[in-house]
């Protein structure tokens, strides 16, 4: 027969010790909790025109950023003219759809009649944001 002795020291040697991997997995929630906090969300600052008949939307909708230098953003992902037609009829699929076009205010009239025209063509119900004026 085995001493006392002899089995308390092979139980101890089975066990398995959590608080490295406890400290580990601690140190890395402090890591993303710290590190999400100083990402900043991507997309563009726009300055929208103002309308004093410019209503709320209750609905849905896919955000769409025109920006003055033209380039373009479809709910904070960069993307270009020419595939925005295919996005736009890929996210139509889904139940959708308002599309929000946020065009800056120096944005040209052709960028804006280029975004206006590919909306058009991927056949989605679409709005221009606005602000409203102070009367």
């Amino acid at each position: 027969m085995k001493s006392r002795r002899q089995l308390s020291l092979k139980q101890e040697e089975n066990d398995i010790n959590l608080t490295p991997m406890l400290d580990i997995v601690f140190i890395m929630l402090i890591f993303f909790i710290v590190s999400s906090s100083l990402v900043k969300p991507q997309g563009i600052e726009i300055n929208p025109p103002t309308s004093s008949s410019a209503s709320e939307q209750t609905r849905p909708v896919l955000i769409l950023q025109l920006a003055a230098d033209g380039s373009l953003f479809l709910d904070g992902q960069s993307t270009d003219l020419r595939l925005l037609k295919a996005r736009l009829v890929q996210r139509k699929q889904q139940p959708a759809p308002l599309v929000l076009l946020q065009a800056d205010q120096q944005a040209t009239t052709g960028q804006l009649v280029k975004v206006l025209d590919q909306l058009r063509l991927a056949k989605v119900d679409y709005r221009l944001a606005t602000e409203t004026s102070p009367h």
